[in-house]
């Protein structure tokens, strides 16, 4: 097969998963999660170096790089979500195994990803009445 029509064959396969009319895809079982796992990231990356990177395959609503609880210092993992779940099967097929900063990265689709709760710090007016 000529290399060209190729090619376009892949791209219309693609623009009919994204269309919802191909539900052959391994990607299909994700299609209720708009968030995406990333591993292997250099250590001193930041929340912006990462969406920066991420965000050309859509608007990222949500980003959590875990940290060490005591250091700050980031693990080299992370999830993110995007706005759009179509834009997770972009950043999968595009940005795993591609490489930052000398590392290789993993992106991969996450099922059920529960956002973590923050602690709630009391306000100044709490703590004057605690005393």
């Amino acid at each position: 097969m000529n290399p060209l029509t190729n090619v376009k064959n892949i791209a219309k396969l693609g623009q009919q998963e994204l269309d919802g009319n191909l539900k052959t895809s391994w990607h299909e079982q994700y299609k209720d999660s708009a968030w995406v796992f990333v591993g292997g990231l250099p250590y001193n990356l930041t929340e912006g170096d990462i969406v920066a990177v991420f965000s050309q395959y859509g608007k990222i609503v949500n980003i959590n790089l875990v940290r060490d609880k005591i250091t700050g210092k980031q693990k080299g993992y992370g999830f993110l979500c995007y706005e759009d779940q179509r834009s997770t099967i972009l950043a999968v097929d595009n940005l795993n195994s591609i490489k930052i900063l000398g590392r290789t990265i993993r992106v991969d689709h996450v099922a059920n990803y529960k956002v973590p709760k923050v602690p709630e710090k009391k306000s100044t007016e709490h703590r004057r009445s605690d005393r």
